[in-house]
């Protein structure tokens, strides 16, 4: 989605992230770590997986700003090694309850909003305003690698998790 104003952008990540996470209101403590056959994640590592990209991409920023050169898409990870970044994501959050997951998405996204909030339009919609998007497409701004961080995701691993749901009622 092509955005045209910062409100839009916060107005559609908030949207979506709320429909998300409010999937997992439902689960248990003892679900959040089944893995059910058709679905690739646990419930504990779809939100890991948002925890992960949240915390990554808001760090490109903050290296940048802070007048580091930022590694994309992390320190010793390769853009072709995503899986295994992915696994890092699971471990670091592996020991949390779901309710802590929970918690600490709604609070991560708060951080986010603000992140985004203290981004002027030029930064967020005019192309190489950040050395970290420089490498990329023309079309990938920093809304851009936001979007593609949080709208996307958020969406697709609701379809994930309603997916989840319902094969787990077969079990």
């Amino acid at each position: 989605m092509a955005y045209t104003s910062k409100q839009q952008l916060l107005n559609e990540i908030n949207k979506t992230a709320k429909l998300f996470i409010e999937e997992f209101d439902t689960l248990t403590e003892s679900q959040k770590d089944e893995l059910i056959h058709g679905v690739d994640r646990t419930p504990a590592q779809m939100i890991a997986y948002q925890l992960g990209w949240l915390d990554l991409v808001k760090s490109w920023d903050d290296d940048e700003l802070a007048g580091k050169i930022p590694t994309l898409p992390a320190e010793g990870y390769k853009w072709n090694q995503l899986g295994t970044l992915y696994q890092h994501f699971y471990k670091i959050y592996q020991d949390y309850s779901l309710q802590e997951l929970i918690t600490l998405f709604n609070e991560k996204l708060v951080i986010w909003n603000n992140w985004i909030e203290s981004l002027d339009d030029d930064t967020l919609f005019i192309k190489d305003k950040r050395n970290w998007t420089k490498p990329f497409p023309e079309s990938w701004t920093v809304a851009r690698f936001i979007h593609i961080n949080s709208v996307a995701p958020f969406k697709s691993f609701r379809t994930k998790i309603r997916k989840w749901k319902k094969l787990s009622e077969l079990v």
